[in-house]
């Protein structure tokens, strides 16, 4: 009885461990479906973040200081669909390196990343809090970005 147990408690044990790194590997997915739809101007993305989701940005003045901003989803997304137009036209797109994925909660992961802006030498950080809803849907619940320059989220 015990062996079947200890079996029972193994097999228990690596199911988790699948089904874990199903879902982490599921949260990169959809990390790299929103970078794909930011870099190619999709309208979609609006429909990635939540509801309420909180927008952070961190300008890093020349100075080397920075000054934090935060904002609603509505207001962010307002903003959003405003540049992507000059976006667009510029041919601006980020890239992603150094992405790490962490569990944070059930179903809820943080992708921390370096951000690289078209045409730029430096990187600055970012992070994505993702978090899959009952529906299944991935959605962003938090966002922060570093910023040379500040465009959305007006700083004062």
């Amino acid at each position: 009885m015990k062996k079947i147990l200890l079996t029972l408690l193994a097999v228990i044990t690596m199911a988790t461990t699948v089904f874990a790194a199903s879902t982490k590997q599921d949260a990169l997915n959809f990390f790299n479906s929103y970078v794909s739809a930011a870099n190619n101007y999709n309208p979609e993305i609006t429909a990635m973040y939540s509801p309420s989701a909180r927008i952070i940005r961190e300008i890093v003045k020349p100075d080397g200081s920075t000054v934090t901003r935060v904002t609603n989803t509505q207001r962010y997304i307002s903003e959003m669909r405003k540049s992507q137009i000059v976006a667009k036209v510029r041919n601006y797109k980020n890239t992603y390196t150094n992405i790490k994925v962490e569990q944070t909660g059930t179903d809820t992961y943080k992708i921390s990343s370096l951000r690289q802006p078209s045409g730029e030498s430096y990187k600055l950080k970012a992070y994505f809090v993702v978090k899959k809803q009952p529906n299944g849907k991935w959605l962003i619940i938090e966002e922060m970005m570093q910023t040379k320059v500040q465009m959305l989220i007006n700083a004062k």
